[in-house]
């Protein structure tokens, strides 16, 4: 069932909240104690598309704690069904005001995801950027197995998880494991380990402003047309919903 307070977008409710009230209330997550881990997920249009196609999917994301639009084409979809949301919120955006609150305050982090050794990498770098940044451990993204995954993390005693397996594995793996991991907040950011190990660019910040980082990354990466593709066809099912009065699923 699908949070009534939130934005419907084609059948994916987005909380309507500003950079800093997410950052806020999942500040709010960390100071709490006990329970399954509450998790953030940042979904983009491609995210949305997944889980129209996929209850498992759908529900994981309708089940987070946080609904955040990453993604411009959701911002754009949500003015075009006249339901507009605040802003958008990027998740790496997101994470980079959460590794701070972490560092200030000697949170654990744990990260999970990416090919072997970038998690490494990424967590090098990322000490070096944040002064006091406690990263308690981290494991790449090729596993089977859960429960040995799931002991790796406990075992560190993280009070914050940063899962990076790509969408939708990351929100069912993370839906699926709340019960099983003692960490406190767990946020899902896509390809964020790659950025921070400086495996991938992010767009200039012009770009970013413009929302334009889907045309940097495809002028970069041509060969990802085929799911860049899909952001005019998004915006074109939201003008059928909008006329057709709807906009659910």
């Amino acid at each position: 069932m699908q949070n009534q307070s939130r934005v419907d977008v084609l059948g994916v409710g987005f909380d309507a909240v500003t950079p800093d009230a997410a950052v806020s209330r999942s500040v709010a997550i960390l100071e709490s104690r006990g329970g399954a881990v509450r998790y953030v997920v940042t979904p983009n249009p491609e995210i949305v598309e997944s889980c129209r196609r996929d209850t498992v999917a759908r529900d994981a994301v309708e089940n987070a704690a946080l609904v955040l639009p990453d993604g411009i084409g959701v911002i754009y979809a949500a003015k075009i069904l006249g339901r507009p949301l605040k802003t958008r919120v990027t998740g790496i955006d997101y994470a980079a005001a959460l590794l701070e609150i972490c560092a200030e305050r000697g949170y654990g982090l744990y990260l999970l995801g990416a090919k072997s050794g970038i998690a490494e990498v990424a967590a090098d770098k990322l000490r070096a950027t944040y002064d006091g940044l406690r990263i308690v451990g981290t494991h790449d993204g090729y596993f089977s197995d859960d429960a040995a995954v799931i002991a790796a993390i406990n075992a560190a005693e993280p009070h914050m998880l940063f899962v990076c397996l790509g969408a939708p594995r990351q929100e069912t793996w993370i839906a699926r494991n709340a019960e099983k991991l003692d960490a406190r907040l767990a946020v899902c950011l896509g390809g964020a380990l790659d950025v921070w190990a400086g495996i991938a660019r992010r767009a200039p910040v012009r770009w970013q402003k413009l929302g334009l980082e889907w045309l940097y990354r495809l002028l970069r990466e041509p060969r990802r047309i085929g799911r860049m593709i899909k952001l005019p066809l998004f915006l074109v099912r939201a003008v059928g919903a909008r006329i057709r009065g709807g906009g659910h699923g």
